[in-house]
């Protein structure tokens, strides 16, 4: 009796030590619980990501591999950008030019030829040069205002026309900027070839730009010599060139998306295609107006391709004394014997 006594003692201490290890654990099970629950627990913030790794990325299963970066500071930096930056900074450089050139105007007034007109004309560009200069500039304006209606469209033009309106003229502009940019690239191209013998450095570029080509001489009295193009003129043909190649290559980069780039080469594209298309169109308004409203005679040069003799010697004598070397005559009337640069 005594040994069965003993061993339900033991089988009694045996249970109860069982039961109050199970008791024990208990709690550390129901605190593992909500881990099963929720695997997300032990993940790290947003914030985390960003602090450590600069970006948040993840996994995809797609080809498309950038689709693995969720977000980036470079992106929001970009976005900040384009909203709030450009917009003042379009908003300066080409209310700013239009303001000084009207200052200008105020105060030289219009560029006129003080020895009048002469009566005979001189050819200053063939009907090949004309079409060339024209159908890059149509292209160039074609793009400026649709290029500007990314940049201001939604906050000038949508309220005056409407969501719907807006959003279809947006869609046709869009089109516009994609197909006429191809002639605009050719037009750069050809241009520098057809130009660019004339537009290299000459003895008469330091000449004009310590007198300014005249330009505030009020008394119309200063005529600086100069090739078949002054330095004002060079100055604008390499802006073309140069800001041309500028939105070419960067067009190209955004037509045909990370085709050459990943999304900062991409992003970085945008930043040199906006700000070079923006002095751009500071740079032609200035041309404009000096080739219509701001000098005497100088539209007929792009517009028949001819200009009056006495012109022609106030803005370009060393340009007419060797075309009338080459034709032999002193004062050249209308010449067709102009060549075909």
């Amino acid at each position: 009796m005594r040994i069965w006594s003993l061993y339900r003692l033991i089988s009694a201490a045996v249970a109860a030590f069982i039961l109050a290890f199970v008791l024990s654990m208990a709690p550390a099970g129901a605190q593992e619980r909500p881990a099963v629950n929720n695997p997300g627990a032990q993940g790290v913030s947003e914030q985390q990501l960003l602090d450590e790794l600069g970006k948040i990325q993840g996994r995809v299963s797609i080809p498309d591999r950038k689709a693995t970066t969720l977000q980036q500071p470079q992106g929001r930096d970009y976005q900040t950008f384009e909203r709030t930056a450009l917009p003042w900074v379009g908003a300066f450089i080409i209310v700013g030019t239009v303001l000084s050139i009207a200052l200008f105007y105020l105060i030289r007034g219009r560029i006129r030829t003080q020895a009048g007109e002469s009566g005979q004309k001189i050819l200053r560009f063939n009907a090949l040069e004309r079409l060339l200069h024209w159908t890059t500039a149509t292209a160039f304006i074609v793009l400026a205002i649709t290029g500007l209606n990314l940049i201001f469209g939604k906050r000038l033009l949508m309220p005056l026309i409407g969501p719907e309106a807006f959003s279809s003229w947006s869609i046709w502009a869009k089109y516009a900027h994609h197909f006429v940019s191809w002639a605009f690239m050719l037009g750069v191209v050809l241009m520098l070839l057809t130009w660019i013998r004339h537009n290299l450095p000459d003895r008469y570029d330091a000449k004009w730009l310590k007198s300014a080509g005249g330009f505030f001489d009020r008394s119309n009295r200063t005529h600086v010599p100069a090739g078949r193009f002054n330095t004002g003129q060079k100055l604008i043909f390499w802006s073309v060139v140069v800001g041309g190649t500028a939105l070419s290559v960067s067009g190209i980069f955004m037509l045909f998306p990370f085709s050459f780039t990943d999304v900062n080469g991409m992003q970085t594209a945008q930043y040199v295609h906006a700000i070079v298309g923006l002095i751009m169109i500071a740079v032609i308004i200035g041309h404009i107006y000096i080739g219509t409203l701001g000098m005497e005679g100088a539209y007929q040069a792009m517009g028949s391709g001819s200009v009056d003799l006495n012109w022609a010697k106030e803005h370009h004598s060393a340009w007419v004394e060797e075309q009338q070397g080459k034709t032999g005559a002193r004062t050249p009337p209308h010449s067709a014997a102009e060549p075909a640069e």
